[in-house]
């Protein structure tokens, strides 16, 4: 069991180090990785703040959203 943990843990080493090394390395790659991150922090929280409100929450009592979500599932033609 230990000789098993220890293989684990020393392949998950290697390999977590294995990709910072290929990462510091970078030259294009590090610009191009800091373009798609701040593109899915925009994505993600930026416009999902200004353009997706919470509709159940501004619909529902608090404590039966599961009411609100199943009643308009049902409900719906």
């Amino acid at each position: 069991m230990d000789f098993k943990h220890n293989k684990v843990v020393s392949f998950v080493h290697d390999a977590f180090y294995f990709y910072v090394d290929g990462f510091k390395n970078m030259t294009l790659g590090k610009t191009l990785w800091a373009v798609i991150l701040i593109k899915l922090f925009i994505m993600f929280a930026i416009l999902k703040i200004f353009f997706f409100p919470n509709f159940i929450k501004e619909n529902s009592e608090k404590g039966h959203e599961s009411d609100f979500v199943s009643s308009q599932i049902l409900n719906r033609r």
